[in-house]
């Protein structure tokens, strides 16, 4: 064999070595292979290793198959109540159908921003500013329902969707802290006449229940001593009962009125 053979065989061994390289890819476990075979799809390759048709023939796109987290950017937005406000949101997803995420839309996760935002701002404008505030967990449901349905001819799944954060302009912020202030009031107006009512209450019940009886005030008297005294105090409080001093007030009635309730004993007149 002459050199120029054996030159020849060399050349062709390298460049079949330079084919086989050139041919030879890797694709991980949440990877998948996308290929265009002279341009038409052909079926997905990997995980794991595989080979395609070097030079130009077939062209590789590989595709993340793992959640894909997007944060949307603010929204300045109008309420169905009027209230501007600004709000941002994080939306999670995942390509489910690689070839779909190729050949039917140009930049799947792109698309799924600018999706993501226009859908933001329509679906919270019909929502009032109470129903944003409390009720985000059904908006939430409501933004990723409508977002997945339009995704889901690109191969795209979205999983979650949250609403990160409210902004309020400073002038509404105050408004509803005046209307909070004013809630807790009218709660504290409310637990005050209730407790006095129910207050006066068990005292008129208590009233009937020691005037029904004959020796219950005084019995409350000497209870009240008892209690008075148990601290140690000097001051001793002795309470009695008004009956004593009925017939003091009224002998003051009668001697005010000029006719004394006693009567005046006579002493009888000497005879001359």
């Amino acid at each position: 064999m002459d050199a120029f053979s054996i030159g020849l065989i060399i050349v062709v061994l390298v460049i079949a070595l330079i084919a086989v390289f050139s041919s030879l890819r890797i694709a991980a476990e949440y990877e998948r292979g996308v290929v265009f075979r002279l341009g038409r799809l052909i079926p997905l390759k990997g995980p794991g290793l595989f080979f395609i048709i070097p030079f130009g023939v077939d062209r590789l796109v590989k595709i993340d198959l793992r959640t894909i987290t997007l944060e949307v950017p603010p929204q300045e937005i109008i309420t169905n109540d009027n209230v501007t406000a600004k709000v941002n949101a994080v939306i999670y997803f995942q390509v489910i159908d690689a070839r779909k995420a190729v050949t039917q839309v140009l930049n799947y996760i792109n698309a799924t921003s600018q999706i993501s935002q226009t859908t933001l701002r329509a679906a919270l404008g019909q929502s009032t500013l109470d129903e944003l505030l409390a009720n985000r967990e059904k908006i939430n449901q409501n933004l990723q329902r409508i977002i997945d349905e339009q995704t889901e001819p690109w191969g795209i799944k979205v999983a979650v969707v949250e609403i990160k954060d409210v902004e309020l302009p400073s002038t509404m912020q105050r408004a509803m802290a005046k209307q909070a202030e004013a809630e807790r009031e009218k709660r504290a107006k409310i637990i005050n006449a209730d407790g006095e009512f129910q207050a006066s209450q068990t005292l008129a019940n208590a009233a009937q229940v020691i005037s029904s009886q004959q020796g219950a005030l005084q019995l409350r008297f000497l209870q009240t001593m008892v209690e008075i005294g148990s601290e140690k105090n000097t001051t001793v409080i002795l309470p009695l009962p008004i009956e004593l001093f009925k017939p003091l007030i009224e002998f003051g009635k009668s001697v005010v009125d000029g006719s004394p309730s006693t009567p005046v004993p006579d002493r009888g007149t000497r005879s001359g």
